[in-house]
């Protein structure tokens, strides 16, 4: 199949609003549907029905406290048939031109493939290339770990700067936090992604240059906040250094050798990736090589191993048993059939701090669109917002409007079962907060309950919680390469679900494109103080900007 003409994508009929099962959804979306998670719990406990849960590559995910049953999760199940969900997922991992706006194969589970695997696309032998790279991050990582690369004054790397954006930023950031106990002690990770001066300034300060190591990520080297970032890094280490420390103090991940030469890289020391990698989908790329300096290449390969392990579930389970499948088509029911426009990823464990982060990009910039594959406009919800912080903190910031504000928000709360850092039985009470917050969520507490407790008549009403707010709870025993790895690919093949089902191409941004032409623009008007072209709101924010500055 792969390099088979897959252009019939872009102008096949993509609406599956009018298949049976979407009706026979939306039917039970007004009966089911409006039913609380209470009742429906209880209905299945008459008749005798399991928990809905299913487990795989070690990551367990509870549905029983959403709002559906086995006959929602039936009719979901005929929905990913009938929208060919299984036959778009085979053409993903053959190497056929899914992302069809861009005209490209989309094989990030590539990155994670078996060795032995043979796969080819496109005429390029992609195992072979992605095991090629991976030799090479491993050479250069072990070097810097173990002291044999060394700067310009002959001193080891005691701190690395990941400069990115984006997919270049969010996943290596992501990582290096969730994976902080298996970290290298003798080096410091750093990560600069905006470009607001200020963070890169933060990003260096303390640091020696002669000890440092920069990796710059871009596949172009022309992303402006990136490079904008890179050239005030590389000033920073020419005025402590001179010209000539550039190549010892500077990492390249692109495919442009040429600019990276120019910069003062030798090509010899550029880590190259692909356009089959989507950005949001690279943390196990060339863009994964802090991670792997951070955590060796032996760990490196237990986060590919993770990956791989969910990427073979997806692939081979039983719809009715892919955790995946079941993940994304919950999704698809919770936002497209009960109108709920926002999750709320809620991690009881500081490891996973930057993980809703993470997923914000790759839910929102993968599924947030509102054309069909086909270039017709979607009649239905598609993809909603994603946010989140980590769990105790977030009962004290945002949990009461998740109790009791107007709008319901589904819930993802990911439990930890072990933590290296237990003090004095803090970690059971961490998960005792985790499982009260899902079961409160999606039970609530009624008026009746409340008046049980001795609360005055006056305040019953400020103390109901209407509960019915949609909650899987995501549980794992630990947070290791391989755990974050199966992690991340159960959030990418759901997301990849959600979109097979709504008909988009999750993997093209276009959106995301016009807003950085229009800034080049607007900074050429903000030095030059030629304004023409520009709408009259910008023309104001403008001259008030240079009020202020002056």
């Amino acid at each position: 199949m792969a390099g088979m003409d897959t252009s019939h994508l872009l102008t096949a009929q993509t609406d599956p609003s009018s298949l049976p099962s979407w009706r026979a959804l939306e039917s039970l979306a007004a009966t089911i549907g409006r039913e609380s998670v209470r009742d429906l719990m209880q209905r299945r406990s008459a008749l005798g029905q399991t928990a809905l849960a299913w487990e795989a590559a070690g990551v367990n995910v509870d549905f029983t406290l959403q709002r559906l049953d086995q006959e929602v999760m039936a009719a979901l199940l005929q929905l990913a048939d009938e929208a060919g969900v299984q036959d778009l997922r085979d053409r993903m991992f053959a190497g056929d031109h899914i992302n069809t706006t861009e005209d490209r194969a989309v094989l990030h589970t590539a990155l994670r493939g078996r060795a032995d695997s043979q796969l080819v696309a496109d005429g390029q032998q992609i195992t072979s290339d992605v095991q090629g790279v991976l030799a090479r991050m491993a050479e250069l990582a072990s070097s810097i770990r173990d002291g044999v690369w060394v700067g310009a004054t002959g001193k080891r790397i005691t701190a690395v700067i990941n400069i990115g954006i984006g997919g270049s930023d969010l996943g290596p950031a992501m990582a290096a936090l969730a994976l902080r106990q298996y970290q290298i002690p003798d080096i410091d990770f750093r990560f600069v992604s905006n470009v607001d001066p200020t963070d890169v300034v933060q990003a260096t300060a303390g640091l020696d240059p002669a000890t440092t190591l920069i990796i710059v990520a871009s596949k172009t080297f022309t992303t402006a906040e990136t490079m904008a970032n890179a050239n005030a890094a590389r000033a920073w280490v020419v005025e402590a250094l001179g010209d000539e420390a550039v190549d010892r103090h500077f990492i390249a991940l692109s495919t442009n050798a040429v600019a990276v030469e120019s910069f003062g890289i030798d090509p010899a020391n550029m880590l190259v990736f692909w356009d089959w990698v989507g950005g949001r989908y690279s943390m196990e790329s060339a863009i994964g090589f802090s991670t792997m300096i951070a955590i060796g290449p032996e760990r490196f390969s237990e986060l590919l191993a993770g990956f791989r392990a969910m990427d073979e579930h997806f692939r081979e389970a039983p719809s009715a048993q892919n955790l995946p499948m079941l993940m994304g088509l919950v999704g698809v029911w919770n936002r497209t059939f009960l109108n709920i426009g926002s999750t709320a990823v809620l991690p009881y464990s500081q490891l996973l701090a930057r993980f809703p982060a993470y997923l914000q990009q790759l839910t929102m910039e993968s599924n947030g669109k509102s054309v069909r594959r086909d270039g017709s406009k979607v009649t239905y919800e598609t993809g909603g917002v994603f946010w989140g912080e980590p769990g105790t903190n977030g009962q004290h910031s945002f949990y009461q409007l998740l109790h009791q504000g107007t709008s319901d928000v589904a819930c993802d709360v990911i439990v930890i079962a072990r933590n290296s850092d237990d003090i004095d039985g803090q970690q059971e009470m961490l998960v005792a907060n985790a499982l009260a917050q899902a079961s409160v969520l999606a039970l609530g507490r009624t008026a009746d309950e409340v008046r049980v407790d001795g609360t005055p008549a006056e305040l019953v009403a400020h103390k109901v919680m209407p509960g019915n707010r949609p909650t899987s709870v995501i549980m794992a025993a630990q947070v290791d390469p391989f755990t974050l790895g199966a992690l991340v690919a159960l959030y990418e093949h759901s997301v990849f679900v959600q979109g097979a089902v709504w008909g988009i191409d999750s993997f093209d941004q276009w959106g995301v494109e016009l807003g950085k032409k229009v800034a080049v623009n607007i900074k050429q008007a903000l030095t030059s103080g030629d304004t023409h072209g520009l709408d009259a709101a910008t023309v104001t924010s403008i001259a008030r900007y240079q009020d202020l500055r002056n």
